[in-house]
């Protein structure tokens, strides 16, 4: 419940995000190995510009089983975490954003554009507290969504070596904040209280 309860709250984020008229989608003619280019924090508006489009989001075509979503969530953002990088979006970009729901709490959100042409978005379904993640992309490209996901399970799983990182995430569930780390080869959920620079953080019951 929680994981689909995430995925209709970042459905309807991004149909209010994209509520321009819709430009046709491009796929391509013949679908090569799938290329996944993180969107960087900085270029969020340029891709929201591009792929508005993106309003008709959905999780079809992910729902078969990979590898992926039988790892716990913390291992799977040390491994994107040294694959691509930092979150293209974490907790702290909701700051001073009006209409916070308490599923907008993420820990994560990795954005791509796969092939150049394919808008994709991932996050986490529960915090540290889950396995697998939540994949979303653009309706007209479903019959793509299972062999794009195959190919980014293949791509996390085949480099074991994992990147430090540290992310804050509240729980509504839990009315709880924690810090989410990995550290010294160590996995860490310290609960603490709302960091200091999340306190103007207002999320809407």
């Amino acid at each position: 419940m929680i994981r689909m309860n995430r995925f209709r709250t970042l459905a309807a984020a991004l149909a209010a995000l994209f509520a321009a008229a819709p430009v046709a989608a491009q796929i391509p003619d013949a679908f090569r190995e799938p290329v996944f280019r993180k969107v960087d924090n900085r270029d969020r508006a340029a891709f929201m510009t591009r792929f508005n489009q993106m309003r008709d989001m959905t999780g079809n075509g992910f729902q078969g089983d990979t590898a992926i979503d039988q790892v716990p969530s913390n291992e799977l953002r040390a491994r994107l975490q040294r694959q691509f990088g930092d979150p293209t979006v974490t907790v702290a970009d909701f700051v001073g954003v009006a209409d916070v729901r308490p599923g907008n709490s993420i820990q994560f959100e990795y954005w791509f554009v796969v092939n150049d042409s394919i808008p994709m978005m991932i996050l986490d379904s529960d915090g540290p507290f889950a396995r697998g993640m939540v994949m979303g992309g653009s309706s007209r490209f479903v019959d793509l969504m299972p062999e794009i996901k195959r190919a980014f399970s293949d791509k996390l799983m085949s480099d074991n070596r994992l990147a430090e990182f540290r992310d804050f995430f509240y729980s509504p569930e839990r009315a709880q904040w924690f810090e989410v780390s990995y550290r010294e080869g160590r996995f860490q959920n310290k609960t603490i209280t709302v960091p200091q620079h999340l306190r103007s953080l207002r999320f809407n019951r």
